[in-house]
């Protein structure tokens, strides 16, 4: 049984960081494309950032770039997203998720994205 297991959600100041890890377990990602998608209250939920898991080549939505980079560790088969410089607007349950489909458009190809993990959240204060 494949899973996602998000962590390293919290409360964090305006300007801080953060950490999260996505755990990875059940199957191996070659060929996958991996990534952070966030939901705000109220709002849809939005990409964050991709990376393929064979090369780790990276891709961000624009909000995020320059603050947030992603990672992954193929021997531990987990993901990361370090985040910095966040704002409150950044505040969501960050979710990850993993796919066949090429890096670049994991946040547009949601459909064929197969595992989700169940979101941790990121609260940032003033």
């Amino acid at each position: 049984q494949v899973q996602l297991v998000e962590s390293g959600g919290g409360l964090v100041q305006a300007g801080g960081s953060l950490r999260l890890s996505c755990a990875a377990s059940g199957r191996t990602f070659n060929g996958y494309a991996m990534g952070w998608f966030r939901q705000a209250p109220g709002k849809e939920r939005e990409f964050v950032a991709s990376i393929s898991w064979n090369t780790g080549s990276t891709y961000y939505a624009d909000s995020v770039k320059g603050r947030f980079t992603a990672s992954r560790d193929t021997a531990k088969n987990t993901l990361y997203l370090q985040m910095n410089s966040l704002k409150p607007e950044d505040t969501a349950v960050y979710y990850c998720a993993a796919g066949p489909v090429p890096y670049q458009f994991l946040g547009t190809r949601r459909n064929g994205l197969n595992y989700w993990g169940k979101g941790t959240l990121v609260t940032v204060s003033l």
